[in-house]
């Protein structure tokens, strides 16, 4: 009975009276209650509002009510557009690993319309970063043909790199064949084609490729990059082929002022031993181990110089350059072995190779722990230098978010520099992992070039031990000179002009050397 009672009155309650004034009743207080969520058309036009923000070109606006809306469970059907704009407003703030994060979503969301755009705008951004990773998951996900004609050469380039660092030439120079000639990245691409050719050991085809390419830039600087590179990729595939005079007219090509003719001047040294023009190799050597080089780790140059003194019988000088390996290369091998023994810590290898990076861009001292000639050389490896490329974006990145105060409180700024640091972390652990590898390799070469020097410090003994036997004979030897024949008109007409000098080596005004010592050997 009194179940029924309040059941009627509560019932009263909640019915106004018919036809009349509703009943009075007691007030009561009411408990506190939750503020209620705002209905599902409040965020419709939130979304409307920054999506005229974002067409307004208010961008840092726009970003940060975008990034607020797309956790909002009310607006998961129209999340995949809110993460895509999101993620074009990011990239207008050059923010292109936090924006590569929000296509990515969309991808994964599968949305008709949306996912095939962040693909490619992923591309894009992949390209900017040079992150293969990204890449290679864009383009997975669709066709080739089905990406805009504007972005399929960069699309090309592109997977022909990865391509050529997983070694199937073959595909990687049809990859590149693919870009077209008005693209911006023809002429890396043709290069690069030319390199896969040489890999698949077709030098006649590498040989025409960075002709064509030689010749489509005949007008540019003799310093021009493209031009430059060509005229390498030309050297190596004639060298390759073993027509050495040809190699080493190709490798005098290059223009003293750039990067690669350093390299260009070792390798031509190798094939003027092969062509037997001791005397002009020799006159490399001069350069090449000058003061100017000294930071450059190249162990080859000391014994191949070596092994032509040995050819002209030049035992005392071969003395000195052996010693001169030992003694620079000696404390290097332990160096190497000394560390890699202490430790296995990837963020110790990475944090060598970072001090050596900064000291090559500031010029001062730092505390080493491998040689920095050793350290050098591991970052002009092409996976170390990729890999510091896009460190050095990630930091810019960062950069950009920490200079605008507002736009770093915010929750989208607290998530870019929370991605920053996650991918520039993973990167420098995977750095660390390269510069071991490196340190490996560089371990085993040194011990295997100290094997070569032990013979060739053999044959030494054996040439010295001869010699003194033809002179206890009376067979000593003469004093021609090598490459007597050839008139000093021909080094004048070449360009070359002498000057006084004392002993075998002469030095010019630029630093080139030319070798005039004595023929030793019958």
């Amino acid at each position: 009975m009194k179940k029924a009672l309040l059941l009627l009155i509560a019932t009263s309650l909640m019915v106004p009276a018919i036809g009349g004034a509703q009943r009075k009743q007691p007030v009561k207080r009411a408990a506190p209650t939750r503020k209620a969520a705002p209905p599902q058309n409040s965020f419709k036009v939130q979304l409307s509002k920054a999506l005229r923000m974002a067409q307004a070109g208010q961008t840092d606006a726009a970003a940060n009510a975008l990034f607020t809306l797309s956790r909002r469970p009310e607006l998961a059907s129209e999340r995949p557009q809110i993460k895509y704009v999101l993620g074009t407003m990011l990239m207008d703030l050059k923010l292109y690993q936090t924006a590569a994060f929000q296509f990515v979503d969309v991808i994964r969301m599968r949305h008709p319309k949306y996912s095939k755009l962040a693909i490619e705008r992923l591309s894009i951004v992949a390209d900017a970063l040079g992150d293969d990773t990204i890449l290679n998951y864009a383009v997975s996900r669709v066709n080739l043909t089905e990406f805009p004609p504007k972005l399929r050469d960069m699309i090309y380039y592109r997977l022909g790199e990865i391509t050529l660092r997983q070694r199937d030439f073959s595909k990687a120079a049809a990859l590149f064949d693919k870009v077209g000639s008005n693209s911006s990245y023809y002429f890396q691409a043709q290069y690069s084609r030319g390199l896969s050719e040489l890999e698949a050991n077709q030098p006649a085809m590498a040989i025409q490729t960075f002709q064509r390419m030689i010749d489509a830039r005949s007008t540019a600087p003799v310093t021009d990059t493209n031009k430059v590179s060509a005229q390498m990729g030309l050297a190596r595939a004639l060298y390759q082929k073993q027509e050495w005079e040809p190699a080493i007219e190709a490798y005098a090509q290059i223009p003293r002022d750039t990067r690669m003719w350093h390299d260009a001047m070792f390798e031509q040294s190798w094939a003027m031993l092969r062509a037997a023009r001791f005397r002009s190799a020799l006159s490399n050597f001069q350069s090449l181990h000058s003061e100017y080089y000294k930071d450059f780790y190249m162990p080859e140059g000391l014994l191949l110089r070596a092994i032509v003194y040995l050819y002209i019988c030049k035992y005392d000088e071969m003395e000195k350059v052996l010693s001169l390996f030992e003694k620079t290369y000696g404390p290097v091998r332990a160096n190497i072995g000394d560390f890699m023994k202490s430790t296995n810590d990837s963020g110790l290898y990475f944090a060598e190779v970072e001090k050596a990076y900064n000291m090559r861009k500031s010029d001062k001292q730092a505390n080493l722990r491998l040689p920095y000639i050793v350290l050098r050389n591991i970052l002009e490896q092409g996976d170390v230098r990729r890999s510091m490329t896009y460190l050095a974006k990630l930091n810019r990145e960062k950069e950009r978010v920490e200079a605008n105060a507002s736009f770093r409180a915010s929750a989208l700024g607290q998530y870019s520099l929370k991605i920053v640091a996650n991918r520039s972390r993973n990167t420098r652990y995977a750095v660390g992992d390269m510069v071991k590898a490196h340190l490996m390799n560089m371990r085993v070469e040194l011990r295997d070039l100290y094997e070569q020097a032990g013979f060739i410090r053999y044959e030494m003994i054996n040439g010295r031990k001869e010699s003194l036997k033809k002179k206890i004979a009376g067979k000593d030897l003469g004093e021609e000179q090598i490459d007597d024949n050839v008139d000093r008109k021909f080094y004048i007409q070449n360009g070359y002009e002498y000057y006084p000098f004392q002993g075998e080596y002469w030095l010019d005004e630029i630093g080139n050397y030319h070798y005039l010592g004595k023929q030793s050997c019958e």
